[in-house]
């Protein structure tokens, strides 16, 4: 594998990871948004990754990074709270709230801050590899 590729993979690494954390801030900030009816009512969203495959045949057909299929609204059901003073409240009194669970979204905040941290750590020590090896001759 050339050592240029480790710039590639670690950033698409990255890019996933920044997508990772918009959806999640997305789902933090939308957690108490209410709503006076399913249909309008925010839901849970969730990218889903995949990983990118070589298929040129040169590098035995490893994986080359990781590219994002898509984000996916959760299928959970939604909340649905009685409070017939709400201004949204349908006819029967109930407020729907949104299917984010806010300690799971602050655990994926976690993990994909953790994420993007290691892959900016393997761009910085390849980096430095890159830079000692042109030094080897000197």
């Amino acid at each position: 594998m050339s050592m240029f590729k480790v710039f590639d993979i670690a950033g698409s690494a990255l890019s996933a990871q920044t997508l990772r954390l918009n959806v999640t801030a997305s789902n933090l900030a939308n957690a108490n948004s209410a709503s006076s009816s399913t249909n309008t009512t925010y839901r849970e969203r969730q990218p889903v990754f995949a990983a990118m495959l070589n298929d040129s045949g040169d590098d035995n057909g490893g994986a080359t990074g990781v590219t994002v299929r898509g984000i996916v609204e959760s299928n959970a059901p939604l909340q649905k709270q009685y409070d017939p003073g709400n201004p949204l409240a349908d006819s029967k009194g109930y407020v729907y709230m949104p299917n984010v669970n806010v300690v799971e979204e602050m655990a994926n905040m976690i993990s994909a801050s953790r994420s993007y941290q290691t892959n900016v750590e393997v761009v910085n020590t390849a980096k430095q590899l890159v830079l000692r090896t042109l030094t080897l001759g000197q």
